[in-house]
C-alpha cells in the first residue's frame, strides 16, 4: 500500500491544505509531481502520511476541492 497523495488545483491550494491540516494536528507536505500520464491540476499536491481519510474530510469541509487521490508511490 502506498502513501496518500491529494491532487489540488494549484500550489496555493496545496499550501493552504498543508497549513489547515497542520492546524488540525495532521502532518502534511506539499510535493511536486512530474508524473505526466495522470497529471492533474498544476502538478502539486499534498502528501499525508497518516489520517488521510480524516484529512480529506477536513479539506472538503473547508471548501478545498480535491481533484484526485492516489498513492504517493504512483505520482512520480
Amino acid at each position: 500500500m502506498g502513501k496518500p497523495f491529494f491532487w489540488v488545483s494549484s500550489i496555493t491550494y496545496a499550501m493552504k491544505s498543508r497549513d489547515l491540516l497542520f492546524s488540525h494536528g495532521i502532518r502534511a507536505y506539499v510535493e511536486r509531481t512530474t508524473h505526466l500520464r495522470e497529471q492533474r491540476g498544476c502538478g502539486y499536491g499534498v502528501y499525508v502520511p497518516k489520517d488521510a481519510d480524516r484529512a480529506q474530510e477536513i479539506l472538503t469541509q473547508a471548501g478545498i476541492r480535491i481533484l484526485g487521490r492516489s498513492d504517493r508511490d504512483d505520482v512520480g
